[in-house]
């Protein structure tokens, strides 16, 4: 059964404290992890207030499905992202099949 595996590299330029680093990761792991129903979960240490790690992962029998899907959550954490004052500096995905 095919895994979709994704890694969001987001910049954060008007983070001047941790907490609004937590601000924005926050709410794009909500709105991704809701309006997708995928899993959302911060992957690194707060090294600094302007950059995150952000992992998603989804499951399908289908890898057409998982395809179309990641390239949906891509295109809503660009969107996102945006609005939050944020940049998506790198998205990249990969399948792992069992």
């Amino acid at each position: 059964m095919p895994v979709a595996c994704m890694t969001i590299e987001l910049r954060i330029e008007h983070a001047q404290s941790l907490k609004d680093r937590r601000q924005v990761v926050r709410s794009l792991k909500e709105k991704l992890g809701h309006g997708f129903n995928i899993s959302v979960a911060e992957m690194d240490e707060a090294i600094t207030w302007q950059s995150a790690t952000i992992g998603v992962a989804a499951i399908s029998g289908s890898r057409d499905y998982l395809a179309g899907l990641m390239r949906q959550v891509e295109d809503a954490t660009n969107r996102i992202a945006n609005d939050l004052g944020a940049q998506a500096v790198d998205i990249w995905w990969e399948f792992l099949d069992a």
